[in-house]
């Protein structure tokens, strides 16, 4: 009743939203959600009707808050086994697109993520019952169509009993030309889905079908020429055939010699050939070619038909200067894709024969056509191309070849430098963070690598001369430049002219240019630093000139990396000029500096500090910092900052950089000089810390700043050990920040080989775990927090690798190893990486005879922790590798399993024999996952392996059995 009076289920639809936009009755009807809701996840099945007014709900209501509940409630019901027969009850009614939809993309979720659900003996049924549902909806909306036809292909690559599925479906439905659309979509998807990441069918389910449906590959062909015979000219079933058509050669089971002389193949270079093609048509023709020139990579085994897209494609230059000509720029784009394709293809031919065959150079010409476009994103596709082309011109390193390929080279970087020029009514700098900005970076990069082909000096001077000859326009002069500024580390800076005429001339533009100009300019001379370090001459000018466009806005922070490069590159000749560096970073929020250009010119500041004489390093560090502690310090009182920076971790980040970069040479028995300041500094830093310890964002840069203060003087801040580990563990026990756990890796680095310190280190460490496996034994710990785990992990590793047997001989140990057993299937890049180093260092410490007297100790103990974890560590770390690392983890994995066979071999076979016998032998689906025979060679290339890479690659076959 309350269902029916809230949402007037059955009533006119204007009805129902006034009904849920009523306050009072809307707060019952989400009282009735919450409570079905509950009672979906305590295993109540809900109301057809219920679920029907849920997707309503997240498509009509115009409250976003409503919206979002249904959407989380639907979620659940997804997740629920109720949702199969709902679903298809669902698609049964065919009420409507949106119930239909959300019952479509039900069914297709639940087969991919939730099959195993399902018994074997339901399996033919729900294959039948999706085969229904898709005939009967195939006109109600092609999103629809998609979602099913996604179901039924996962279905079949799970459904092992079901054999033959191509050939299946085309039997059923051949003969009906209006079930030809949606079984061209099933075909179209069916190869797509073997790839799947949402499928983990295995390597021996995927060989099968692959083989399946290579046998039926000419099958499908023949269907979709059928197809186009059939419906002439139809646009949409042109479309559909193309997308087909591409998915089975991405694919790679199409037989080359067959497609050669199919008529497809004629029937696609005619729609790219016509000038009427539609847009949607052409982009589909157009990924279609793509597909099968990626598909004959291997050109010598695919001759007949790399020979037929190669003649195909070259007849396309036409077509694209008519595209050209009509400005129609979807097409054109279509056009360097396929001339990018084919040339990534035939790279390998054009290297080794050009000009010859199909090595033949007219491939270039048409990439440099298309180069030669107004638009830039034409040219952009081209890009990674030339990369590859660089990079095996590189390694062959054939002085003949270079010379073939050099014009092409020439010509690209003249269009590049062509497309970098600003618009001529430009106003103000270039910009570096818009699409066009990110172009010209992406041409920078491009032109660096590519350059040694024509020589970076040659080139340098002939874009110089470009600028000396005539007058050129402000946007041709800045265009250049920024090309010279991506060569000019490129040129040997060794008795130049060349380059020390440029940085004469440049440095002695009128401040009347054009400021994009000016800006650029300033970017060449901060990339022309080791040429003023050469010639110190021009350092005074340099910085005369850099000065001026620190004092201007738009400019301010290009001066100051320009300057921050000088310093970097610079440091002995800019010690004399330390004076004018400690007044600019005194004034530093004078200047309309970015944060990063701030930091980059206190980190120059400090280098060149670093290199004056050490009885100056401590007053002049000192004087560098008291701005930063300064405004720390009236932070803490709450006194007024004087328009500077209210943010703790603005002057934490740059007290931070300063002492990272601050790194005079101290001889052994000579106190640090900046160990006194950092003494001096502590307080404020303690103060900052407690003031702000519910703050992450401002605790992690007191920890960072803390971190690189204890690096810069190593074992010179030991009076700050006790009373830093004090707060550190104080706070934590409150706040556990995992940045403390990093701080303690760094300070057991610095003081774990001290025998004084081992016992206050220990401390802090078990102070430290107890909140951190609190907070990692909650419900989904591990992965709501993988900082935690990353920085305990680092912690404990710094401890195995200072001070093995003081860990290894405390309680907390055990405990450390079991977190760690349990993060190893953590799918988090740096956790992960952290937790495996942390396992493998600690074996190693009981195999690795570095002739200390504490091994026979260290070989004991670890002998007495494999013995009670070593099974469960096996187990867990090939359950892992097989069902829940991603496969760039796999080497750390090897790495680990390694140290424990070397460790001790023979138990670590039986070890590995017992995780393999509980690994899973067939899916759900009832496909064989790993035979006994892949077992038993597995277990032998392991156990037998005199490498670590061995039992990588090893890993790396196996797994995919799993995937």
């Amino acid at each position: 009743v309350l269902i029916k009076s809230v949402i007037c289920y059955g009533g006119r639809r204007s009805d129902r939203l006034r009904a849920l936009s009523d306050p009072p009755r809307w707060f019952i009807f989400c009282l009735i959600l919450s409570l079905l809701l509950t009672r979906v996840m305590e295993g109540g099945k809900p109301s057809l009707a219920l679920v029907y007014q849920a997707v309503q709900a997240l498509y009509h209501d115009p409250d976003p808050a409503g919206k979002e509940r249904a959407s989380v409630w639907l979620g659940e019901l997804q997740r629920s086994m109720y949702a199969w027969e709902i679903s298809d009850q669902l698609l049964q009614l065919k009420q409507d697109v949106e119930s239909c939809y959300f019952a479509a993309q039900t069914m297709k979720m639940k087969i991919q993520t939730s099959f195993y659900e399902l018994p074997p003996e339901t399996h033919n049924a729900l294959r039948d019952s999706l085969l229904t549902h898709i005939q009967n909806l195939k006109d109600l909306s092609p999103i629809i169509v998609t979602q099913l036809a996604l179901a039924i292909a996962d279905l079949a690559l799970q459904m092992a009993s079901w054999k033959g599925c191509v050939h299946t479906l085309i039997e059923k439905y051949n003969n009906d030309i209006s079930s030809m659309p949606f079984l061209v979509e099933i075909l179209t998807v069916l190869p797509e889905e073997v790839h799947s990441r949402s499928l983990r069918i295995g390597a021996n389910r995927r060989t099968e079908i692959i083989e399946d449906l290579a046998y039926y590959s000419s099958t499908v062909v023949t269907l979709l020429t059928s197809c186009v015979e059939k419906t002439g000219n139809d646009e949409k079933m042109l479309i559909k055939v193309f997308r087909c058509l591409g998915s089975w050669f991405n694919l790679g089971v199409l037989d080359s010699n067959f497609m050669a002389s199919n008529q497809l193949l004629m029937v696609l270079f005619q729609v790219l050939q016509r000038d009427e093609t539609s847009t949607n048509l052409h982009e589909a023709a157009s990924d279609c070619v793509c597909s099968a020139l990626y598909a004959i990579e291997n050109v010598d085994t695919n001759m007949a038909l790399a020979l037929q897209l190669f003649q195909g494609v070259l007849t396309l230059e036409t077509a694209y200067h008519m595209a050209v000509a009509r400005e129609d720029l979807d097409k054109v784009l279509n056009y360097c894709r396929i001339f990018t394709e084919l040339c990534e293809t035939f790279l390998e031919t054009t290297v080794r024969s050009p000009g010859q065959g199909m090595g033949d150079l007219r491939t270039l010409e048409l990439l440099l056509i298309c180069a030669g476009h107004p638009q830039y994103e034409v040219v952009e596709i081209s890009f990674n191309f030339w990369y590859r082309l660089g990079e095996h011109l590189y390694k062959i390193n054939d002085a003949a070849l270079h010379t073939i390929f050099r014009p092409y080279i020439q010509r690209l970087l003249h269009c590049l430098a062509r497309h970098c020029q600003l618009d001529p009514d430009h106003e103000g700098i270039p910009e570096d963070t818009d699409d066009f900005g990110e172009f010209r970076m992406r041409v920078s990069d491009l032109v660096k690598d590519v350059i040694f082909l024509v020589g970076s000096m040659e080139c340098f001077s002939q874009l110089y001369s470009t600028l000396k000859e005539g007058n050129p326009p402000w946007e041709v002069t800045e265009a250049v430049l920024f090309i010279m500024a991506a060569i000019a580390k490129s040129v040997d800076p060794e008795n130049n002219p060349t380059l020390s005429e440029v940085l004469q001339q440049v440095v002695l533009l009128p401040e009347s240019v054009h400021m994009a100009v000016r800006y650029t300019s300033i970017e060449l001379v901060g990339e022309m630093s080791e040429v003023v370090d050469r010639n110190p001459r021009f350092l005074d000018p340099v910085l005369n000139y850099l000065m001026k466009g620190l004092r201007e806005k738009p400019l301010a922070s290009a001066a100051a990396k320009a300057i921050h490069n000088i310093c970097s590159v610079c440091r002995d000749h800019m010690a004399q000029h330390f004076q004018g560096l400690l007044d600019i970073a005194r004034s530093l929020d004078s200047f309309a500096l970015s944060t990063e250009a701030a930091v980059g010119l206190l980190k120059g500041t400090a280098l060149v500090l670093a290199r004056l004489p050490l009885e100056k390093i401590a007053e002049c560090l000192s004087d560098l910092c008291a701005v930063q502690v300064l405004a720390l310090k009236k932070l803490l009182a709450e006194e007024s900052t004087n328009g500077k920076s209210a943010d703790p971790t603005v002057w934490l980040d740059r007290l931070a950089v300063i002492f990272r970069h601050t790194n005079p040479i101290v001889e052994n028995g000579q106190t640090h000089p900046c160990q006194k300041v950092i003494q001096e500094i502590w307080p404020v830093l303690s103060d900052t810390l407690n003031t702000h310890q519910a703050d992450n964002r401002i605790v992690e840069r007191c920890c960072r700043c803390l971190r690189f203060a204890v690096r810069c003087v190593g074992k010179g801040s030991a009076s700050l050990l006790q009373p830093l580990v004090t707060q550190m563990v104080s706070v934590y026990q409150v706040y556990p920040h995992s940045c403390f756990l990093y701080l303690g890796s760094i300070l057991v680095d610095e003081y774990g080989m001290e025998e004084g310190c081992r016992q206050g280190l220990l401390d802090m460490l078990q102070a430290l775990c107890m909140p951190t496996f609190q907070l990692l034994e909650q419900p989904n710990g591990l992965r709501n927090h993988p900082d935690t785990v990353d920085d305990l992990f680092r912690l404990a590793t710094r401890f195995v690798q200072r001070s093995p047997v003081t860990l290894l001989s405390s309680s907390i140990i055990v405990h450390i190893i079991q977190c760690a057993i349990a993060a190893t299937s953590l799918d988090h890049r740096d956790a992960n990486c952290s937790v495996m180093k942390f396992v493998r260092d600690l074996i190693h410490t009981g195999v690795a005879n570095d002739h200390e007297e504490d091994f026979e100790v260290r070989k004991q103990l670890i002998g007495q922790a494999m013995e009670q974890h070593g099974q469960q560590l096996v187990t867990q770390l090939m359950h892992s590798c097989c069902f829940c690392l991603p496969p760039y983890t796999l080497p750390d994995v090897a790495e680990v399993l390694w140290e424990v066979m070397v460790f001790d071999r023979p138990t670590f076979c039986r070890w590995l024999e017992n995780a393999l016998k509980g690994l899973p032998k067939e899916t759900s689906g009832g496909a064989v996952t790993v035979t006994h025979k892949q077992l038993t060679d597995f277990h032998k290339q392991v156990t037998s392996a005199e490498e670590c890479k061995q039992v990588c690659w090893a890993i790396r076959e196996f797994t995919r059995l799993f995937r």
